[in-house]
């Protein structure tokens, strides 16, 4: 059945290729997280292992809602590792360790990324392309994100 919801198709497939490119993005990085969960070692084993649960916990949230957003105005979300890895910016660093800090650094960068990212669409998606609930959906993200990656950069202090 048509998507009917007072924007127009090529706005919204616009929009659906900008969310799926965060998609992409926070699977890529929720990747990353769990492998800080499952190989973080150090005095602060424990902590950070919970640390890095709790943040992998929240976009796993953030990865449904993006995917669900995506279909709530009509369109596919990309779904298989080839299409994340074509579409993420995002890029993998092997440490010679696997401390807290070295996980939290790369982490923080990738929080930063994609803030950045979605701070660049949020006017062209209510602007240009006229989709109110998809605006505020990503200021929601901006707001969630900027709080992990205060929290990431509290422990490199």
């Amino acid at each position: 059945m048509k998507t009917s919801i007072g924007i127009k198709e090529n706005d919204r497939q616009a929009v659906a290729s900008i969310l799926n490119k965060l998609l992409a993005d926070e699977h890529v990085l929720y990747v990353k997280a769990r492998n800080a969960h499952w190989n973080v070692e150090g005095a602060d084993f424990h902590a950070q292992h919970l640390f890095f649960e709790s943040i992998y916990d929240q976009l796993s949230e953030t990865i449904d809602e993006i995917a669900e957003r995506i279909r709530s105005i009509g369109h596919y979300a990309v779904g298989t590792m080839k299409e994340f890895l074509a579409l993420t910016e995002l890029t993998e660093i092997r440490y010679d360790k696997n401390d807290s800090k070295g996980f939290i650094k790369e982490l923080l960068v990738d929080f930063e990324s994609i803030i950045v990212y979605v701070r660049e669409q949020i006017d062209t998606v209510g602007d240009k392309h006229h989709d109110a609930g998809t605006e505020d959906f990503l200021v929601s993200i901006i707001e969630q994100h900027e709080k992990t990656a205060w929290m990431l950069r509290a422990h490199l202090r």
